[in-house]
């Protein structure tokens, strides 16, 4: 899959610039800037901070988890369909190749791991590997917090580095063809990374996993909240010696800490006394707040809560209306913007121009929408059939033998 991993090292020579006839004034600015103090953050740009958020937002937070799922699974799944100014291709070199992109991948295996890595890094890269003719063979997605960008003096990338420990690899942009297709998400102060859903929710992950240890913490106490033993001591001395002080702290971590331990009695002996400290559950209406930070994180993914089963929430009247919005307001524009970026990458080596778009006819949770879009277009007697076709997003009629 990565040539370069049987490389031990590849020099570090300069990118091939490519000239530009016409560039943008302030690319300049742009590639003096990122090639400075920036280039070393793009190195580790996955998750801005390493892998912190990462482990923090998706392996270790079940709503980022199930959001990130619930979307890469259900993009990723949609069928694809191949169509020109004129036809609807049942067969073509671009379906070929997304069918089978590698022998270890289909599909909906290599869409899903690419919609995975955008939303959780805001950036997502494609390989293509070619033979020695050029013709492209496989299709891979590659890690986005082991890639980086190269731009030239003109502020477009000509090279991106990808990293494993201490072997590097470039893949040099030549002719205005790039090996990579780099996809990111909107990012208004960045202008090479895109910005990821789990950096716009970073608060609500974080209040939700210190709500989850929180929780486990006071489990492993009996329910109960933290609390103090007071001295008094003979004639109100509160004042314990060295030897009662530790004796008293071992007898404390030994027998009443930990699960193993919650719910056994406590005996104190004269002159101690507990006073419970901290407040309860419902004083601190902790629930609540740990259902917000849910809905939180679920809303910066697009996800309605409803589907993620976070209570409280009734701005749908139903799931299937919920589902519903959830496709054509979330899975739908990413998988349109992603797929319309790898069709137009792709024609850098496969000849025609040809769009890749979702078929929106073969996704259940739109049928009814669809059907009674197709009835409405139907009865439309002062539309042509060319222009019928086209607003149902087929290929218009070519007249002619």
């Amino acid at each position: 899959m990565f040539e370069f991993l049987r490389k031990a090292r590849v020099s570090e020579t300069a990118a091939e610039q490519v000239p530009e006839a016409k560039a943008s004034a302030v690319g300049p600015l742009t590639a003096g800037r990122i090639s400075g103090k920036l280039a070393v953050i793009g190195q580790q740009h996955g998750m801005r901070d390493g892998v912190s958020l990462l482990r923090a937002g998706f392996l270790g937070n079940p709503v980022g988890f199930r959001a990130v799922k619930l979307i890469s699974e259900a993009a990723g799944a949609l069928p694809l369909v191949a169509q020109d100014c004129e036809r609807r291709f049942e067969t073509h070199p671009v379906l070929n190749l997304i069918t089978r992109p590698n022998p270890a991948q289909g599909r909906a295996e290599l869409f899903e791991a690419l919609y995975a890595q955008l939303l959780l890094s805001g950036n997502a890269y494609l390989e293509a590997v070619r033979d020695e003719t050029g013709r492209v063979q496989e299709l891979h997605v590659l890690r986005s917090d082991r890639m980086s960008v190269v731009p030239g003096p003109d502020g477009w990338p000509v090279a991106y580095d990808y990293t494993v420990g201490a072997a590097r690899h470039r893949f040099h942009v030549s002719e205005g063809r790039a090996p990579i297709c780099h996809i990111r998400s909107f990012h208004p102060a960045d202008d090479h990374y895109g910005l990821a859903p789990l950096e716009a929710a970073r608060r609500a992950v974080e209040v939700h996993n210190a709500a989850s240890n929180w929780s486990k913490a006071l489990l492993d106490n009996a329910a109960r909240p933290s609390g103090a033993i007071v001295y008094k001591g003979p004639e109100g001395q509160g004042v314990l010696t060295t030897e009662q002080f530790e004796r008293l702290q071992a007898e404390m971590e030994a027998h009443h800490t930990g699960a193993r331990n919650a719910g056994r009695p406590m005996l104190l002996e004269g002159g101690l006394d507990w006073k419970p400290m901290g407040f309860s559950p419902s004083d601190m209406e902790f629930q609540k707040t740990k259902e917000a930070a849910a809905r939180e994180i679920a809303i910066a993914f697009g996800v309605p809560p409803m589907l993620l089963g976070i209570p409280g929430d009734a701005t749908y009247a139903n799931y299937q209306e919920a589902n519903r919005a959830f496709y054509r307001l979330t899975v739908l524009p990413l998988a349109q913007r992603v797929t319309a970026s790898v069709a137009h990458w792709l024609a850098g080596f496969i000849p025609g121009d040809v769009a890749l778009k979702p078929d929106l006819d073969q996704v259940p949770a739109l049928s009814e929408e669809r059907e009674q879009q197709w009835r409405r277009v139907g009865d439309a007697s002062f539309l042509s059939d060319a222009e019928k076709r086209v607003l149902l997003g087929l290929p218009a009629h070519v007249e002619g033998p």
